[in-house]
């Protein structure tokens, strides 16, 4: 009697772990192993080299308007924030001035931001928390950053990155797609990719790592055609679809 044919489902819960959407941009193929750990060391040298000190594209002056700024930018571009903060945090700079601001007013500023009312909402209530409960500071503590209205984790694991220089890689979708496609760490979701780079990445690189690799997912190894001939790293990337 010839062999049961596996299921179509349980094919690909076999393949789940090795084919995740974003490395594969619907490639019908496995996705490669990950490259290794003298890999993974070349591969952030290089883009030290490159940019040794990287910064975020959002502006801001201090943690608080940082924290602001990263609420924003859920499902909002940095230029777009950039451009509705810039007048906004000339007026309200401090969880004390955002408040007497007002939740009318920060929507004001903010109405050309994508869920400009839910964020305006959040701002107003995330600074009248760190005024009652942290002295109109914001906390270096993710646990703390976390249970403040509009942020999650991402939000708060950024904050600690570039305000108190914690090293965590906060995994946006441009971190998602690049960690999956070279791959340095395949996985489903964010969580699960943040865990795997910071177990993975050498702690000389650790700190500046988050922004090492949005700033190559955004400007290089974008969604749509990742710009491989002027890759730094091309040699060491594994993803089997490079463009020419």
């Amino acid at each position: 009697m010839p062999a049961r044919k596996p299921s179509a489902a349980t094919a690909r819960g076999r393949l789940a772990t090795r084919l995740p959407t974003p490395a594969l941009d619907g490639h019908a193929v496995a996705a490669p192993e990950p490259v290794d750990a003298a890999s993974v060391e070349e591969i952030f040298r290089r883009l030290r080299e490159a940019n040794p000190e990287p910064k975020s594209d959002l502006r801001y002056t201090n943690p608080y308007t940082l924290l602001v700024a990263v609420v924003l930018s859920a499902q909002a571009t940095d230029k777009g924030v950039n451009l509705a903060t810039g007048p906004l945090f000339t007026v309200a700079d401090t969880p004390q001035a955002m408040l007497a601001l007002g939740e009318e007013n920060v929507r004001h500023f903010i109405r050309t931001i994508g869920l400009f009312n839910t964020k305006a909402k959040n701002v107003i209530a995330l600074s009248r928390i760190l005024i009652e409960e942290h002295g109109g500071e914001v906390p270096a503590s993710l646990e703390a950053l976390q249970v403040l209205p509009g942020v999650g984790a991402k939000t708060a694991s950024v904050v600690l990155n570039v305000a108190f220089g914690v090293p965590r890689i906060a995994v946006d979708t441009h971190i998602f797609r690049v960690a999956n496609r070279i791959p340095l760490a395949l996985a489903s979701n964010t969580d699960k990719v943040q865990a795997k780079l910071e177990a993975i990445v050498p702690e000389p690189y650790l700190l500046h790592a988050h922004h090492w690799l949005i700033l190559h997912g955004r400007y290089v190894c974008k969604a749509r055609k990742p710009d491989c001939p002027s890759c730094r790293i091309r040699d060491l990337c594994r993803y089997p679809a490079k463009t020419a």
